[in-house]
């Protein structure tokens, strides 16, 4: 058994992690980088298949990738801007749609950015493609011939990177806007056709002065979302 400091060191950990969209130019030792990635994969996988591969960018060779991304993102390259997964459903509706729209407007009101300012939405987007300036830039791909068991182990693997970091001091924010440029990375990371483009993540030290890493995200609660079954609601499990 834990005891109730581990607990709630564990508890914080997972209940204080927040997509950063702003980081500090403090660099991240290589070895802390290892270090995450190790613990991370000891997320749990079907027959232990270990689905994810991680390209770990820093330094020139981030500046460079994120140079060209902002090149394609200025020129909205149809060529360029096609993720090989959907991401998202064609058509939103509740209550997706409701979360998803608070969370852009809580935002962009961090951020002074009014409906219908469309270029000032962009430059925000494109931070994505400069990872919010973090001195550590992550790109995920993994085996287009898998199925969608291993893209599910993968979402462990990424929420432990989140937590994991967090425990050295990091913070993240795991980004689907790299998909989409696919063809881009891939002229710049040794990927291989057989590998998709999952998302990217940004790593690194928190800006804590930057607006935008003020927004907090609602969480519906257990009871809203998990259905009970067996327990009588008081005493624990029902007896028979």
């Amino acid at each position: 058994m834990l005891d109730p400091a581990a607990t709630e060191a564990i508890e914080a950990a997972i209940a204080g992690r927040r997509s950063i969209r702003a980081f500090r130019p403090d660099p991240v030792p290589r070895e802390t980088v290892e270090r995450i990635l190790d613990v991370a994969a000891r997320a749990p996988s079907g027959t232990n298949m270990q689905p994810w591969r991680v390209y770990v960018l820093t330094g020139d060779a981030k500046r460079d990738l994120s140079d060209a991304l902002l090149r394609e993102h200025a020129g909205a390259s149809s060529d360029f801007t096609k993720a090989e997964y959907r991401y998202y459903p064609a058509e939103f509706f509740e209550p997706y749609l409701g979360r998803r729209r608070k969370v852009g407007f809580d935002l962009y009101g961090m951020l002074g950015i009014r409906r219908g300012e469309t270029e000032r939405m962009a430059r925000q987007h494109a931070r994505n493609l400069v990872f919010f300036d973090a001195p550590v830039g992550l790109i995920f791909t993994i085996d287009r011939r898998l199925e969608i068991g291993s893209w599910l182990d993968y979402g462990m693997f990424l929420e432990n990177i989140a937590i994991a970091a967090r425990a050295h001091g990091l913070e993240t924010c795991a980004q689907a806007a790299f998909a989409p440029f696919h063809l881009t990375i891939r002229r710049h990371l040794p990927i291989t056709e057989n590998e998709v483009v999952v998302c990217g993540m940004s790593l690194g030290h928190e800006d804590r002065d930057a607006p935008e890493n003020r927004l907090r995200t609602d969480r519906v609660p257990a009871s809203e979302f998990a259905t009970f079954l067996g327990w009588d609601g008081a005493s624990g499990p029902e007896r028979g």
